[in-house]
């Protein structure tokens, strides 16, 4: 039930996006205490001009429910 989804700019190995979601995932089942069994994960990754339209929309959009702010412009990643 609970799902992890992770958005990022691209650059980054298959191995070490494996070692997030399973950190991510273990983390999870620690502090919701859940068992894994129920946890799901995704992975996405965006060049910086793909990267703007997610920022709008999945950042700034979610304000409401945005627990960890951006110190940073994303239009510097151009």
């Amino acid at each position: 039930m609970p799902h992890i989804s992770v958005k990022m700019l691209e650059g980054r190995s298959e191995e070490q996006k494996k070692r997030l979601a399973a950190a991510l995932v273990k983390t999870l089942t620690q502090e919701l205490g859940c068992s894994d069994h129920y946890v799901t994960c995704t992975v996405e990754d965006f060049d910086a001009a793909a990267w703007q339209d997610v920022f709008k929309t999945d950042i700034e959009g979610k304000k409401d429910k945005l627990y960890k702010k951006a110190e940073y412009d994303p239009k510097s990643l151009l």
